[in-house]
């Protein structure tokens, strides 16, 4: 493994919070970092000036969706994903796994891959760890993630056992096909999965498995999939506990405060969801009061902006009754102007954390913060 991927910057003197920085094909990325969702090549609703504008250095793209369209030979053509979407910073590719284990109904897991009916035509399709990479690869990503098998909650230990097994096989199949591929100049990192549901001595095998491939970095997977939130924070720190702290770690599909910042307080380094957008289009905006619900009556005349502390153009510019008005006139403007917002508010946030870290004082930000957040007294 490359050590010049990730530096470890500054660790905080009270607890496992750090900062650092990953370098990576497409520019250098400050961690702790969230990476705002962008499925088809895109983050809905915004554009690449806007995320610039914002500040982020890295965004997400789905394999799943982009193999079935455009296809792998259109991004091919265009120069790969950033030149197919003008985006010329990272992007971090999923395996597509967890779209093609979501169509329960349409596919079949074996140890070889998964047959799986696209959900736009019914067409049949195999994935393999082997072509997951190479697909990420001919995008250009500048992280990918291994083919993994994703379990829901409380499944039972015998299903959750197999599921590690398939998923550390394709593992090591992954290992081997991004090996291959970087001896051919390839230049993006592999993120294996860490597993193994909400079983201890599973997550701590998977851990344990995925730290000896010494990939450039490692994600973990199957938390934030509907366990309660002290279930997940218990799970995270022993899972965390096995892994090597050289490494950035990325957990996977986490995009609100308590989440968030409960990882960093783990080590965390990485994590991303799709949630911060979805909200926002839905008429739900980020405060560091909590979240605000801009559909309701209450803000027809407040003229205040939606957060009188963000720096974000929106809060300079934009008053919550204008806001309410554009969502309830289901104007386009508004999942636009969401958008940015909620965006702006994580990154700013990573801002913070990244200073606090550097002060050693995360915890009591986090502590001060989320009483803020979460209305408490």
């Amino acid at each position: 493994m490359n050590n010049s991927f990730f530096t470890s910057l500054h660790e905080d003197a009270k607890c496992l919070a750090r900062t650092g920085i990953m370098q990576l094909p497409h520019g250098t990325v400050e961690t702790p970092v969230f990476m705002p969702v962008g499925t088809h090549a895109t983050v809905k609703a915004l554009t690449k000036d806007m995320l610039h504008e914002i500040g982020f250095e890295i965004i997400l793209a789905n394999t799943y969706h982009l193999y079935l369209r455009p296809g792998v030979e259109v991004l091919e053509e265009a120069g790969g994903l950033h030149g197919f979407s003008g985006w010329n910073k990272n992007f971090l590719t999923d395996s597509g796994g967890f779209q093609v284990f979501s169509l329960a109904l349409f596919r079949k897991i074996s140890e070889d891959g998964v047959k799986f009916k696209s959900h736009i035509d019914g067409s049949a399709h195999l994935l393999t760890p082997e072509n997951v990479v190479d697909l990420q690869a001919r995008f250009n990503s500048d992280i990918q993630m291994q083919l993994d098998v994703c379990t829901g909650y409380d499944i039972e230990y015998q299903k959750a056992k197999q599921a590690l097994k398939i998923t550390s096989q394709w593992a090591q199949r992954a290992f081997s096909a991004w090996q291959h591929r970087c001896q051919n100049g390839y230049k993006g990192a592999l993120f294996p999965i860490v597993q193994g549901n909400f079983y201890q001595d599973l997550r701590k095998e998977s851990a344990e498995f995925v730290a000896s491939l010494d990939t450039p970095g490692i994600a973990i997977g199957g938390l934030s999939v509907g366990e309660p939130f002290p279930v997940y924070a218990d799970m995270l720190a022993y899972t965390v506990s096995y892994l090597p702290r050289s490494k950035p770690r990325y957990v996977m599909g986490i995009g609100t405060p308590d989440f968030i910042l409960e990882a960093v307080a783990n080590g965390i380094d990485m994590f991303d969801c799709v949630l911060p957008t979805r909200n926002a289009r839905n008429g739900s905006y980020f405060t560091r009061d909590g979240t605000i619900n801009i559909k309701k009556e209450q803000y027809a005349h407040d003229l205040r902006p939606i957060d009188p502390e963000c720096s974000c153009k929106v809060c300079k510019e934009y008053s919550r009754a204008y806001l309410r008005h554009l969502f309830k006139e289901q104007e386009i403007l508004s999942s636009i102007l969401a958008s940015y917002h909620n965006l702006a508010f994580l990154h700013n946030l990573m801002n913070d954390v990244r200073k606090a870290i550097r002060e050693n004082r995360f915890l009591e930000y986090k502590k001060n913060f989320l009483t803020r957040f979460n209305n408490k007294s």
